[in-house]
């Protein structure tokens, strides 16, 4: 697909709201390093968190960023019907992984381990809230994405868009690896 120069600059300044966005996630990780044993006589997350979940959470999120790319291959090829598949498939297991991590969060709100319970939890709902408050938005992109494909077709502009989202949705994935690895792996190693 050949791009013309807005749509160069729209990417390249979609990249530095990456970066940014990046900033914002190196600090919630360093925050959530330092507090993970601050639990103030509280549950672990040895205690409280569920590996078995965590990686279906991991799976459905990696098969999503999958199906994310099966669909920009799609547009690619300027293969509307596919596209709008692929799409939609990734907005289901998306939204499937959302409200596994809003069940695993009113769980434990449920059973008194909400983030004010301790600096452990407050910083691990920080951190994962901010990844699906991040799924959330994403989700809400993908909808209207899907919208604009059906109503205008795979033009330029929408292109554009669809390039941006699917950035996205893959540097929500690379995210989501760190959390799993350092908040759920980390805290059964340790």
């Amino acid at each position: 697909m050949k791009t013309n120069e807005s749509s160069d600059k729209a990417i390249f300044g979609f990249w530095i709201y990456l970066m940014s966005d990046l900033v914002i996630f190196a600090v919630l990780f360093a925050t959530y390093a330092v507090l993970r044993t601050n639990t103030f006589g509280g549950p672990t997350g040895m205690q409280l968190f569920s590996l078995p979940n965590a990686l279906a959470e991991t799976l459905i999120l990696l098969t999503s960023s999958f199906t994310c790319g099966l669909a920009m291959l799609s547009a690619y090829k300027k293969n509307t019907k596919n596209t709008l598949i692929f799409f939609g498939v990734t907005f289901i297991l998306g939204a499937l992984f959302l409200g596994l991590e809003l069940t695993e969060f009113s769980q434990l709100i449920a059973s008194g381990n909400g983030p004010d319970r301790s600096a452990f939890l407050s910083a691990f709902f920080t951190l994962v809230g901010t990844h699906g408050l991040h799924i959330a938005t994403g989700l809400l992109w993908m909808a209207v994405a899907m919208v604009q494909i059906k109503v205008k077709g795979l033009s330029d502009h929408v292109m554009s868009k669809l390039i941006r989202l699917g950035i996205f949705w893959h540097f929500l994935d690379v995210v989501w690896i760190f959390i799993f690895t350092i908040v759920y792996l980390m805290s059964h190693a340790l």
